[in-house]
């Protein structure tokens, strides 16, 4: 790797958002064609320590980095707010970033603490009952919030497009995107992974200390349960998905109390929660 560039949160283009798509020669499936070129999505390798301990390395895309963190710090409970994270230093190399992550010692005890926890079970793999309670964890009830009027949602597929920059230059990207209580899109979060964009998103709402539980967001993704997991921790009071929901993450929002919605292609929206 090369050209490794230091910036600290300090740093205004620490954040900055996604590259231009990156042009790419193809040419079709016929010996006689010409050969073309198209735009392509970027995507890089993050390493994340915090407070120097490896935790993790993602594919990811290259824009908003911070708010990456942030949202990722925050809805994998290793962090319980941002003011916990003090520093987000980050190096750059061709094809990958290194992301030095400093937090309280309270935050780095407890992390410590279930790194350690998970590493007694490393004989014969991870146990059952340790795994179910990291894929199923006990999440805070959220307060209800009112659902957001029907016509929020007309022509919503539209707006998204509209908000998706760089998808509309290179496709192959997810979307979370944060609507204000007048139905406006206020943020838009992209990336190749679909937890990437709602993490990205979610560090952003927090950076502009907007409150969650107004408006609401939206994954252009399938619903998973992990995605609910995010939104529980993110205090969301509504998450609106381009994509049928599972029965089990109908539950896990109807049990937490947040709101559901799914926005068919040809069909009205549809509440999943509350029922």
């Amino acid at each position: 790797m090369h050209c490794r560039v230091e910036q600290s949160s300090e740093q205004g283009d620490a954040n900055a958002p996604a590259p231009k798509p990156l042009n790419v020669t193809y040419r079709d499936y016929d010996a006689r064609a010409l050969v073309s070129q198209a735009a392509l999505a970027s995507e890089i390798a993050l390493a994340i320590t915090y407070n120097g301990l490896s935790q993790a390395v993602m594919m990811v895309s290259p824009g908003n980095i911070e708010d990456f963190i942030r949202g990722f710090s925050v809805t994998n409970d290793i962090v319980e707010d941002l003011s916990e994270i003090y520093d987000i230093r980050l190096s750059h190399f061709d094809q990958a970033c290194q992301a030095d992550v400093q937090i309280s010692s309270r935050a780095f005890w407890a992390l410590k603490n279930h790194r350690r926890q998970m590493a007694g079970t490393s004989g014969c793999g991870l146990c059952g009952v340790e795994a179910l309670e990291q894929a199923l964890p006990q999440l805070d009830i959220l307060e209800p919030v009112p659902l957001p009027p029907a016509e929020h949602f007309s022509g919503l597929r539209e707006r998204i497009e509209q908000a998706q920059i760089m998808a509309r230059s290179s496709g192959a990207l997810h979307a979370a995107l944060y609507f204000d209580t007048h139905g406006s899109a206020l943020l838009c979060r992209e990336d190749i992974g679909r937890h990437n964009a709602l993490d990205k998103l979610i560090g952003a709402m927090q950076r502009a200390q907007i409150d969650a539980r107004c408006g609401f967001v939206v994954v252009t993704s399938r619903c998973s349960l992990e995605l609910i997991h995010k939104a529980v921790r993110a205090k969301f009071g509504t998450l609106v998905s381009l994509s049928a929901p599972t029965a089990l993450t109908v539950q896990w929002a109807i049990k937490h109390r947040l709101n559901l919605i799914h926005v068919p292609h040809r069909s009205a929206p549809r509440i999943y929660s509350p029922t």
